[in-house]
């Protein structure tokens, strides 16, 4: 019997979904998660006006410090207990039996209700990547080109949605699969705009300005507090690095998932890290329409490969929460596909509430700001509820699986639990400009770096003819 299996009956639950995923696959399904260019087309502009270039080449490299912390922790944790249910499942047996209930509650419903809405981020910012596309092939808002109408895009992002639940219906080795092809398109995606960026750019920025240049637009934002714009600034590489917890999502169905499922969440950080600093350096450029779309390709298909992970993760967190009866209708939701082995009706609830999260499109221009924020704050504060119970609980009573970080853990705990409590701050804070009205969501092109109405097109920054995108 596999260690990982074999611990999952002493935790109480036999094997029902089928456990054969490799380390390299679920790496793969983690690593698409979190994206490598997740942040760049919505929230780049905007965090490139509050302060400049420097906090956000910089602002990578602290976040990526920070993340560190928060994946030891779950990496140790997920080492002892790998369950679906993770988390929530997590916070049930560290927090003790008093407080393990509550604690468990809480976190089940933030991580749930943050993962569906990550779906909505992927499908809103795989939207707003495509009709970028639309508008540049058919040239530009200044040539006339087709900019998407609310209609349209909301059809884009219900047809993304629906995509992902219907390819999720499949055998977990499908998902497997295409996500082996994301792991590759990121990578060699990003190796593209590294190495393309500098020799297509019309024009180019020098390194100084890149690594120390700090510009406010006070007009725009709001903002004259120089530390509140920087923190503010770091927002791009919050949103962007989190999502790692997929490998503990599918702990049951992967091999010797004790020991791969931290490797593969210590291992999505790695990469993510280097790859996203490469990247966000170079990004201050003007380039060509021409650039732009294949570039948008790039970014639109790895927004694609990441709703189809995330979609993957947040059904297996609803089958999980059903199997212990703590959704209603629970025994709808925690049926398993007969053929494919799969939670089909739990990705299929999550793909419904999704498309109904999205609905205000319609009508509302700040929804994808509010989805990023209902999402970042349940996601990464669900990551808190465990770890906080990790830091305080007493060492007799944790068993430890093949990785412990022994007398290390209350450090990193600390620091891991002081961290998720900051970044979901900042992210409530992100909420405000936008409805005092500072910010219009930018849907026009790559390269709206001001995030308002202006676009980086054609050679130099062109205000957007149909007005506010």
């Amino acid at each position: 019997m596999d260690s990982a299996e074999k611990r999952l009956n002493e935790l109480g639950y036999k094997q029902e979904l089928r456990r054969e995923m490799t380390l390299f696959k679920t790496l793969a399904i983690s690593f698409s998660t979190m994206t490598l260019f997740t942040g760049i087309t919505p929230l780049y502009g905007s965090s490139l006006l509050y302060a400049g270039p420097a906090p956000l080449v910089w602002g990578w490299i602290v976040v990526s410090f920070f993340t560190w912390f928060v994946g030891l922790a779950m990496a140790e944790i997920c080492s002892s207990f790998p369950t679906t249910g993770s988390l929530y499942f997590w916070a049930a047996h560290l927090a003790g039996p008093k407080w393990g209930p509550f604690a468990s509650w809480c976190c089940a419903w933030l991580e749930t209700i943050g993962l569906i809405a990550g779906i909505g981020t992927q499908a809103y910012a795989g939207s707003q990547t495509l009709q970028s596309i639309i508008l540049l092939c058919t040239g530009t808002n200044k040539d006339g080109g087709y900019f998407a109408p609310r209609w349209l895009f909301l059809c884009m992002y219900m047809g993304l949605t629906v995509i992902w639940a219907v390819l999720n219906t499949f055998a977990l080795e499908v998902i497997a699969f295409i996500d082996i092809i994301s792991i590759w398109w990121q990578v060699i995606g990003g190796l593209v705009i590294v190495v393309m960026l500098p020799l297509v750019a019309l024009t180019r920025q020098p390194a100084s300005y890149v690594f120390s240049s700090f510009e406010m637009a006070p007009d725009s934002t709001g903002i004259s507090s120089k530390p509140y714009a920087a923190v503010l600034a770091l927002l791009v590489s919050q949103y962007s690095l989190y999502g790692y917890d997929a490998a503990a999502h599918l702990t049951e169905e992967t091999k010797g998932a004790d020991k791969n499922g931290p490797i593969a969440i210590l291992s999505s950080i790695g990469i993510i890290s280097v790859f996203g600093w490469a990247i966000y350096w170079l990004l201050p450029s003007v380039f060509s329409a021409t650039g732009a779309i294949i570039l948008l390709f790039i970014i639109w298909g790895s927004f694609f490969f990441g709703g189809l992970s995330i979609t993957t993760s947040a059904a297996r967190v609803v089958y999980a929460l059903s199997r212990d009866k703590g959704v209603p209708f629970s025994s709808i939701w925690r049926r398993i596909h007969p053929k494919h082995k799969v939670p089909s009706n739990a990705v299929w609830l999550c793909a419904a509430i999704c498309i109904l999260l999205g609905l205000p499109i319609l009508k509302v221009n700040v929804v994808f700001t509010a989805i990023t924020s209902i999402c970042t704050i349940g996601w990464v504060g669900g990551y808190a509820v465990p770890i906080f119970a990790r830091l305080v609980m007493a060492e007799e009573n944790f068993n430890a699986g093949p990785f412990y970080l022994g007398r290390a853990r209350r450090p990193i705990c600390l620091v891991a639990f002081l961290w998720i409590c900051y970044t979901c701050s900042v992210f409530l804070l992100h909420v405000l400009p936008h409805h005092l009205g500072y910010f219009q969501l930018c849907t026009s092109c790559f390269g709206c770096w001001s995030g308002l109405d202006y676009a980086l097109v054609d050679g130099g920054c062109k205000k957007m003819v149909q007005g506010p995108c």
